[in-house]
């Protein structure tokens, strides 16, 4: 069985510029300053391609926002095992109050199944008790939508020690249940049990890229190859799996200059090349010599009454030390004649600049995974790379992260397919003061699943 677990909230402090969506606070700031989260869209477009070659599949699923709107939106059988919370769209919890009321529980054959109570939005703890839920209900393949901290979660819902015994016990699905509707209207385990056994292996994870930060290896390499992996899961009773780490960024920290990822769990990841992205690669303190050279290049072609919207990336870090500038941690700066016009710009803040005259975007390469665009820089959004027009990117990167990709080209994920098809073919890649290499660049969505 095929499971989902969506994060109603996931990637809506991208395009705010807060560089995650971690907290409630953040969330609100982000609807306030216009973000709104893709993350029904990416999962519904993964379930699309899933539906196309299993029409009619049962998908165990959490409520509403939480994973059964999306299977529904394409045409997939919701089997709901697990109720969060109220069905208040993103902007109105985000915005709403905070109240809190006790927690609901229903008897399911002698075992209490609790469902938090109605809060002003999802948290973490929702996502990883409903990946327990769907890891219970017999699912062997989750897909979970988010970014770095929802698969985070997702791994402690399957338990510190991995073990899927420990999560069947807390969270068992028992035969015959009765269905009982959620504060949502969905009706609580909505489909037959599994007769099969339970598997003593902890499901396999698949991440469909729908958050700010997505580094870990543990991603699709978009919403449709996600939903090819799990079409061919479904077809061939399984696919080869391999043990990948799920990495995440203190957030808070982050914001106070101090970008630490952290190993926080192993997660068994359907792998298919192609189809499943990398881990980001850091790059090595000994090719120092080769970002600073890098960046000189970039440096040396920004023309004065230019506004440059500096990305996130340690080579764009070395462009703006070079400028003399204090560039924003994982942020998008715009920088006019040497100086920070705004910092940890918005995609609105952007799109605003841009309207006061000529500017592009200085972007790098994520070494290892190869994306310029839609991984870690949403500010960034296909509206703001509309404005910019015909030449909308300044590609800076060492050599050596185009050799340590090995041909592989280089990765665009803005959300939009046009923009994506226009900005695939090639791109002139700046490696230092008048050396350049000109670097394939495709679309994962537009690639052949």
């Amino acid at each position: 069985m095929i499971g989902l677990v969506v994060n109603p909230v996931a990637g809506v402090g991208g395009p705010a510029g807060l560089a995650g969506s971690d907290g409630a606070d953040v969330q609100r700031l982000a609807v306030s300053r216009g973000a709104r989260s893709r993350v029904q869209e990416r999962a519904a477009l993964a379930l699309t391609v899933l539906a196309a070659q299993h029409p009619g599949l049962v998908v165990a699923t959490a409520a509403g926002e939480m994973g059964a709107d999306a299977v529904r939106a394409a045409g997939l059988v919701p089997c709901v095992v697990y109720a969060p919370c109220s069905s208040r769209s993103l902007s109105e919890r985000a915005l709403g109050d905070r109240d809190e009321t006790p927690s609901a529980a229903v008897d399911l054959g002698g075992t209490r199944f609790v469902s938090p109570a109605a809060r002003s939005t999802t948290e973490g703890v929702d996502t990883s008790h409903a990946v327990a839920a769907v890891a219970a209900a017999g699912a062997d393949l989750v897909l979970v939508v988010g970014g770095d901290g929802t698969l985070r979660d997702a791994a402690a819902g399957l338990g510190a020690a991995g073990a899927a015994f420990a999560i069947q016990s807390e969270f068992p699905v028992p035969r015959g249940s009765r269905r009982f509707e959620t504060g949502s209207g969905e009706s609580l385990l909505n489909c037959e049990p599994t007769d099969r056994e339970p598997d003593a292996r902890m499901p396999a994870i698949l991440g469909i890229p729908a958050g700010v930060k997505m580094y870990s290896p543990v991603f699709a390499v978009s919403p449709r190859a996600a939903g090819a992996l799990a079409a061919d899961w479904v077809t061939r009773g399984g696919l080869p799996t391999d043990d990948r780490e799920v990495l995440d960024i203190d957030e808070a920290a982050m914001r106070r200059a101090r970008v630490e990822p952290t190993l926080h769990a192993m997660l068994r990841v359907p792998y298919l090349p192609g189809r499943t992205q990398a881990r980001k690669a850091a790059t090595p303190a000994s090719e120092a010599a080769a970002v600073a050279a890098a960046a000189r290049g970039a440096v040396s072609q920004m023309r004065p009454g230019i506004r440059y919207l500096l990305g996130p990336g340690g080579t764009t870090a070395e462009v703006a030390r070079q400028l003399g500038v204090q560039g924003s941690p994982l942020g998008v700066d715009v920088i006019l004649d040497g100086a920070v016009v705004v910092r940890g710009a918005s995609e609105q803040q952007l799109l605003a600049e841009i309207a006061r005259g000529p500017a592009q975007a200085v972007v790098t390469v994520i070494g290892g995974q190869g994306f310029l665009l839609g991984r870690g820089n949403q500010q960034l959004s296909a509206s703001v790379l509309r404005a910019l027009g015909d030449d909308p990117l300044l590609v800076v990167a060492p050599e050596q992260k185009l050799i340590d990709l090995h041909g592989r080209p280089l990765l665009v994920d803005t959300g939009d397919l046009e923009l994506d098809a226009r900005l695939a073919g090639h791109v002139r890649v700046v490696t230092g003061v008048g050396s350049s290499s000109q670097y394939a660049v495709t679309a994962p969505e537009l690639t052949p699943v």
